[in-house]
């Protein structure tokens, strides 16, 4: 290959370094009006009165919105395929509040501080009701968070507001009770995640103006141009067709921009006063006002032979959806259904889960997307599984993991069962990832611990992982290639690149396919109105369903170009020849180059615009792998632990740019490192989120990571674009397991609930 597999540079890196100005806020209208939010500040209260008559009278403000004056509609902010299986449960302005930061009043002025001043001026009186605060009892307490009669869901997905209960999710194999009741060895665990934050650079922003037709243009920092345009159409009441969204350059999203909310308010403001309008959220606002992971427990329970065969697997979960619903279905069923095949072999698995309303901030999409939760719960169980059984962790993987050319059952979420087909697991290096870790990590020379000095011990632990490419028979990308007078292309693609590299690796697709260097491929990206349909950048599904679609298009184009090229020449097109750089007639061995050829085709000879467009629905799984090994250094004076090491060891398939894929690897890693050991989330007794900013909520920084090592596995995907599958979310999902285990092999304390702090492992050291 020519051009895939290669390690190019970024396409736009260039422009990045040199802060070029590609972002949202870079390129608003100096002249847009300013729009800021009154926010609650009761996690759950009815606003008795809201006055707004003094803000009104301040010079330079525009318009305030209340929930008095604006139309009432249900729908959900969640960025899914239609019907989505979210609940519609979210006003654009309700007379309820349901968390601290919940939206209370729109304000529209001529700057910034006209904006805050008028915020100070509207008088809001609230009745404050009992917040429901604890996930765990939400679903029998007498407090509903959704009152309300208006709110629905498209779906049979078991929503039961009267319960507090956005969704369930259930499904079983095989007959688990009797399994266990015959198994020589059953554990039963309970673990625990925290709502952590995307903690994206940029934060959620968006402006808005009316073309010259009347049509409203939202330009917004988004994963989901035309999911958003498609939500916006439905919050404010008007046709899709009257909206256009357009997405430029993104400081990052981590699934935080999968949900549409700052676009609506700015879009709110353009209908009402016929002027540009934008908004720019504070980070105290990404963290009070818009989503996090979801919060979840899950009761693991296994049943083993001594040998260590599993023969079933049973998990109870629940999950805490915040105020809103958005994301809550999808995110706990792919805590069961991405997480469970692993295991191929059980005779018996059942997966029961309940996502429950709480008056906190909602939950939301997160790069893992609820297979983290799931994959730390299951894979902490198997490793205590192990321990009990005295035996290795990588041994019993080993027994019991799904392997190349293996099979699983496609389980259906919405009922009990398996679906009628196997999916075939052609493409799994599992046991080849498993098998390098080892070696990279030394672990049969290291494990289970050794002693650094009379305080500190290192300890190592490992757990495996499989995620997604894209979501089979939803998903859908399209991509159009365009040759242009000069023998360059355009390909325009709805798919949205979060700074990952996706429209690098997608130019490589395009140049590979039509045998054309990568500096002949000008890309343009997300804007509903001059590029085709993506579903968007979520569910790993950029490389693998987009990359499809690029693929198809420049077939489509080639052969075109070979049509053409025949007329050209006045022959038949068995007789044409297109090498990337020359057309050929090969009955004559005459030839024009492509740049000579796009110009007279255009100009002169017949007067063409030669345009191609390709789409791909995704028709199977093709899961990625990772295995995933922690060496951790455990102070046992203080509790404090240090990632010595992680080891990460990736089945994607054949990476299309290796470079980018590294990146992406390492950068997943330092995510769950983050969940693991440093993100904290601490709520008040009100319900006000406490670690709301940078300085109380910690990431790690570099200075807080060891040493990160990355392979790929050899693999192969034969419905991938040039082998591949995807990376972005895979490489989360093995880490805090890992750790959590390698921690307990130095210090013998297990964390259950994370993150394990140093004063967590301290107090199970010494109480």
């Amino acid at each position: 290959m020519r051009v895939v597999n290669k390690p190019f540079n970024k396409i736009d890196g260039m422009s990045l370094v040199k802060g070029k100005p590609l972002y949202t806020d870079d390129l608003c209208p100096p002249s847009a009006l300013v729009v800021k939010v009154l926010r609650s500040p009761h996690a759950f209260a009815r606003i008795k009165r809201i006055d707004t008559s003094e803000a009104e009278k301040l010079p330079g403000v525009e318009c305030i919105f209340t929930y008095q004056n604006i139309h009432r509609k249900p729908f959900t902010r969640a960025g899914q395929c239609h019907p989505e299986l979210s609940p519609y449960d979210k006003f654009l302005l309700d007379e309820y509040v349901r968390h601290v930061g919940d939206d209370v009043a729109i304000v529209a002025a001529v700057d910034e501080k006209t904006a805050l001043n008028a915020l100070k001026l509207i008088k809001v009186e609230y009745e404050v009701l009992k917040p429901v605060l604890d996930f765990e009892t939400a679903e029998e307490n007498p407090v509903l968070v959704h009152p309300e009669d208006d709110i629905f869901a498209h779906l049979p997905v078991g929503f039961d507001p009267k319960h507090n209960v956005a969704c369930r999710v259930n499904f079983a194999l095989g007959e688990v009770e009797k399994v266990l009741e015959e198994c020589e060895v059953v554990i039963s665990r309970t673990y625990k995640t925290q709502p952590q934050a995307q903690a994206m650079m940029e934060t959620q922003r968006a402006f808005s103006y009316l073309d010259p037709y009347g049509r409203l243009v939202v330009v917004a920092s988004t994963q989901i141009p035309f999911h958003a345009r498609r939500i916006l159409a439905n919050a404010l009441d008007i046709p899709a067709s009257q909206i256009r969204v357009i997405k430029p350059r993104i400081g990052g999203g981590f699934g935080a921009k999968q949900t549409v909310n700052a676009e609506f308010y700015p879009a709110l403001v353009t209908l009402k006063t016929g002027k540009p309008a934008k908004i720019v959220y504070t980070r105290s606002e990404v963290f009070n006002a818009t989503t996090t992971r979801h919060a979840m427990k899950f009761t693991v329970t296994i049943g083993a032979m001594r040998d260590g065969k599993i023969r079933a697997i049973d998990v109870k979960a629940l999950s805490n959806t915040g105020a809103y619903g958005e994301h809550a279905e999808t995110t706990l069923g792919a805590a069961g259904k991405k997480v469970l095949p692993l295991y191929n072999k059980v005779e018996a698995v059942r997966f029961s889960g309940t996502a429950v309303y709480t008056n906190m901030v909602p939950g939301g999409a997160l790069r893992g997307f609820g297979v983290t939760q799931g994959t730390y719960a299951l894979e902490s169980a198997v490793n205590e599984l192990a321990a009990e059984l005295n035996m290795d962790p990588t041994l019993i993987r080993d027994i019991n993991m799904i392997k190349k050319g293996e099979t699983t059952p496609l389980i259906n979420m919405t009922t009990k069962g398996a679906g009628p087909d196997p999916m075939y697991m052609d493409s799994c290096m599992l046991d080849y990832c498993v098998k390098r870790g080892k070696e990279l990590i030394k672990w049969e020379e290291k494990y289970p611990k050794y002693q650094v000095s009379r305080t500190k011990v290192r300890g190592l632990g490992m757990a495996i992982a499989q995620q997604g490419s894209g979501l089979p028979n939803i998903d859908m990308a399209a991509a159009t290639i365009k040759l242009n007078d000069d023998g360059f292309f355009n390909l325009l693609v709805g798919a949205t690149d979060l700074g990952t590299g996706a429209e690098t690796i997608l130019a490589q697709i395009a140049a590979e396919t039509l045998g054309v260097d990568l500096e002949q491929i000008v890309v343009y990206s997300s804007d509903t109105d001059a590029t085709p349909f993506d579903t968007g950048a979520y569910a790993s599904s950029t490389t693998y369903t987009t990359g499809n679609a690029v693929i198809e298009a420049a077939v489509k184009m080639k052969e075109e170009i070979i049509k053409t090229g025949a007329l050209y020449f006045n022959t038949q097109p068995e007789k044409i020849i297109f090498d990337g750089k020359y057309i050929i007639c090969s009955a004559t061995d005459e030839k024009i180059s492509l740049a000579d050829f796009s110009k007279k085709i255009t100009y002169n000879l017949l007067h063409t615009q030669l345009s191609t467009t390709g789409s791909f629905v995704p028709k199977k799984q093709a899961p990625p792998y990772m295995a995933g090994f922690a060496e951790v250094e455990v102070d046992l004076e203080t509790g404090k632990v240090e990632v010595v090491e992680f080891v990460g060891i990736v089945d994607c398939g054949t990476p299309i740019n290796p470079k980018l894929a590294r990146i992406q690897a390492e950068g997943g890693i330092v995510t769950g490192i983050g969940l693991a050991l440093y993100e904290e989330v601490r709520y008040a007794s009100n319900g006000k989120l406490v670690t709301d900013n940078f300085m109380d909520y910690k990431i790690p920084t570099r200075r807080d990571i060891g040493k990160i090592t990355v392979e790929f596995a050899p693999g192969y995907e034969d419905t991938g674009p040039y082998g591949a599958k995807s990376i972005g979310e895979v490489v989360v999902n093995t880490v805090a397991p890992a750790i959590m285990d390698a921690i307990y092999n130095a210090c013998g304390v297990r964390i259950r609930e994370l993150p394990a702090t140093p004063e967590k492992i301290w107090r199970a050291l010494n109480c």
